[in-house]
This record gives C-alpha cells, structure tokens and sequence, in this order.
C-alpha cells in the first residue's frame, strides 16, 4: 500500500493517508512532481498514460508526472520518477513553480521542473503507453480537444511562456 504525505498550502508535511485516501474525493492534500521535458529542437515530450491508470487513462500528459512518497523529499521524488518513467539519469532538472491542482477526486501540490535533454528516453512500458516529442505549436492546436489531461493543460498554460523563452 502507497502511503503519500498530507501537506498544508505552504508545502508542509501535516500527515499521512494511503492513495485510496487520497484519490477517493477526500480532496487530501498531497505532493507530486512533474518534469517538463524538452529536446534541442523546442518540442515537448508527452507520455501516454496507460488504460490500466485511475485517473485520465488514454491521454497525452506530462513528460514524468508521479507521488512523492511519505518521507521522500521533493527532489529525491522526481529523481525516482524520471528513473523509473523514462529510465533519464543524467539530466539537470531546473525548478518552474509550485501551484495546487484540484480534480473531482484529488488535490494535489504539484512541484513543476524542466529539463533540456537531448539523450535516449528509454519508457517503462507499465508506466507509459507511449511517449513522443511533441512541437509547441501542435500542442496549442491540440489544447481543448480532449487530447490532453485537464492536468497537463492547465500547467501547460501557466508554463507555455516559460518554455518558449528557454534560449534553444
């Protein structure tokens, strides 16, 4: 059983509560890490979330999105994450912004990062359906089409600016 730490508005460790908790409309809040990543070229990595996933199965988010473990430490989660989602070791992941995403049946305190990478993505088949470089401008075309998790959109949106002027 996944324990996940509860965390106030600031960040801070205030309890525990396992994923069912956390993922049955209780709206506990709980950390999670995301790594945006990026080629040379500007264009974005999305990964597939698999059918078998509870939440948003079928469609197009995040580079790496995962939980940050009870008594993991925010940094140690994304390095784990990116591990195991897309098999990355070498990477310098730099730190975009902190913001509350809510769901129907989650809340979460979302710990959002980037990264240039141009080395082999290796996906882990149980974690991802699928993943590919996308180009800015075909993830604008898609934006509001249903391609996307609501998640992803939203951060995407708070973020676009951000990956546009990274200097490629």
């Amino acid at each position: 059983m996944e324990i996940f730490p509860l965390v106030d508005e600031k960040g801070d460790v205030i309890g525990q509560a396992s994923r069912a908790k956390c993922h049955d409309g209780s709206k506990l809040l709980h950390p999670v890490v995301h790594l945006h990543v990026l080629n040379s070229k500007g264009e974005l990595y999305l990964q597939l979330r698999p059918a078998h996933k509870d939440i948003q199965p079928g469609k197009w988010d995040t580079s790496v999105g995962g939980h940050i473990d009870f008594g993991e430490k925010v940094e140690e989660a994304l390095l784990r994450e990116v591990r195991e989602e897309l098999g990355m070791t070498d990477f310098m992941p730099v730190f975009i912004h902190s913001y509350i995403f809510e769901s129907e049946v989650e809340r979460e305190m979302v710990y959002s990062y980037y990264t240039v990478y141009d080395g082999e993505i290796n996906p882990d088949p149980t974690e991802l359906a699928d993943g590919r470089f996308w180009p800015l401008s075909e993830i604008n075309r898609q934006l509001g089409n249903s391609v996307f998790t609501p998640n992803f959109e939203q951060e995407y949106k708070q973020i676009s600016a951000v990956l546009e002027k990274i200097n490629l």
